[in-house]
């Protein structure tokens, strides 16, 4: 959501103040990218992950703020829900063993918050929607105790007006209505940052855009939702749902979600702040008090305050980060499609193909998005999570086949030519898209090993859907400490 906010009400004239510096940060921000003042000789990559907390009996457990004071740990950091904690890895170069120093430095670090966790009865599972949540776990009580959360729940509604209508048609489906934010709190994910120049980024936010569908397929995770199997990765509808500020006769009037693909490719980073501006209102109009043209006439880096917590409020899958370390300004492409978990190595080996193949495609000689509409890129996202790793995609020359297929056949290549760009290491290379390549040739991710071991745990050991669950976690959990890669977890007790 961006930067802590004080303000708790907010007048007309708080809007109309906060419309006017919100524009002024854009022409500053306009006038930064036109002399080229952003730090663009070492490009960082950097990483996040959301995780849920169980209980003992694998139920969601509202004690954030007590793993938090076990862990004591300034990279972890409280989430929306109770039941939600997230890691903030420290941003690294993917240059030779990169890719490894994030998987151990991860791999540690959940070892010793999980260590610690466990003396205050929770343990943290990595996993895209927690498979045992029930609605009476999403309440207005279940918001953590930060007060910006409050005041987005309060925002949020106030856009809209009524309450929050979830609907879900997949393998089962699912209608409930809430009367808080707090089912966004079920979707937790992996967020990946790649720090771009201002003339890169248009492609590289581009060829995100484009693979989103292939990532989502191969990475979904989040097949069940209130005890109903739904889409492959349910986080997707549902996080769109969860967050909509509309009515249904707004949405009937075409106005855009605050949750969005997009609607088309770009030349420019520009385009994609100048679009917060002229399409979302503000749900947090918080004024800073810099003059951002002052700053930048006197020399020093504006924060852009205004135009950064907008972009907060506003959920691309591909977003744009503007921000400032150390005195240098920079931009990230900021990756929010995929899902957390299931373990370290598949996420890392998810950063691996990811990193690798947006930079392929993006200093291609021929891009893709020139041969590709930008519908056809939102459809194979949708196609992604609807059905997982069976997904059918479609891709230029190919037409439609099978993500998996596309992936063996176009991407893994393009992926291994992107790393050795990075110049990370052959054998670390090889290694994590080995992994990708192991997923796609068994069919097996964390969506299709929960639905069948759930299905299993019903057909065969007759238990029941609330029993099944809390074993499928149980499992999960267990698996997901045992650094095997899905693709070789086991469907047995």
């Amino acid at each position: 959501m961006g930067e802590e906010v004080g303000a708790r009400t907010f007048s007309r004239e708080d809007r109309a103040r906060y419309r006017e510096k919100v524009r002024r940060c854009l022409d500053v921000f306009a006038e930064m990218l036109r002399e080229s003042r952003f730090d663009v000789e070492r490009p960082m990559t950097g990483l996040e992950i959301e995780l849920n907390l169980v209980d003992d009996d694998s139920r969601p457990t509202m004690r954030n703020a007590d793993v938090l004071a076990a862990v004591a740990d300034p990279s972890f950091q409280t989430e929306l829900g109770q039941f939600n904690v997230e890691i903030n890895v420290a941003p690294r170069r993917l240059v030779g063993t990169g890719t490894a120093e994030f998987e151990s430095h991860v791999r540690a670090s959940l070892n010793a918050a999980e260590e610690k966790a466990r003396t205050v009865d929770a343990h943290m599972v990595m996993i895209g929607i927690l498979p045992t949540l029930e609605p009476g776990h999403l309440t207005a009580g279940a918001l953590s105790a930060n007060p910006r959360y409050a005041l987005l729940n309060e925002q949020i509604f106030a856009a809209r007006g009524e309450d929050l209508r979830i609907a879900i048609s997949g393998v089962e489906r699912l209608a409930t209505t809430a009367d808080t934010i707090t089912p966004e709190a079920a979707c937790t994910s992996t967020q990946f940052h790649l720090q771009v120049s201002p003339a890169d980024f248009a492609g590289y936010w581009n060829a995100a855009q484009a693979i989103a569908g292939v990532q989502v397929a191969l990475g979904a995770n989040s097949p069940l939702f209130f005890g109903r199997e739904l889409w492959r990765e349910t986080r997707v509808p549902l996080f769109q749902q969860a967050t909509d500020t509309r009515s249904e006769e707004i949405k009937a009037q075409g106005v855009r979600p605050r949750v969005w693909f997009g609607e088309r490719w770009i030349t420019s980073v520009f385009d994609l702040f100048e679009e917060n501006v002229r399409y979302f209102p503000a749900l947090l109009p918080v004024c800073d008090p810099e003059d951002p043209a002052g700053t930048l006439a006197a020399g020093g880096v504006p924060r852009l305050a205004e135009l950064r917590l907008h972009n907060g409020t506003i959920y691309r899958w591909n977003r744009p980060v503007y921000d400032v370390w150390k005195g240098r300004p920079h931009l990230r492409v900021e990756n929010r499609v995929l899902p957390a978990g299931p373990t370290v190595v598949d996420t890392i080996a998810n950063g691996a193909f990811y990193f690798g193949l947006v930079r392929a495609l993006a200093e291609s000689d021929r891009p893709l998005w020139s041969q590709m509409s930008f519908s056809a890129a939102e459809e194979n996202f949708t196609s992604g999570a609807r059905h997982g790793i069976d997904a059918q995609v479609y891709w230029p020359g190919l037409g439609y086949l099978p993500a998996t297929e596309l992936v063996l056949r176009r991407l893994l290549p393009l992926a291994h030519q992107g790393l050795d760009r990075w110049g990370v290491d052959p054998a670390e290379r090889d290694r994590l898209l080995g992994i990708i390549e192991q997923r796609c040739l068994t069919g097996r991710n964390g969506a299709s090993w929960q639905v069948a071991t759930l299905h299993r745990l019903e057909s065969a050991d007759h238990l029941d859907r609330p029993e099944a669950l809390r074993e499928v976690v149980r499992q999960y959990v267990g698996l997901m400490h045992s650094n095997l890669p899905v693709h070789e977890w086991p469907v047995t007790d």
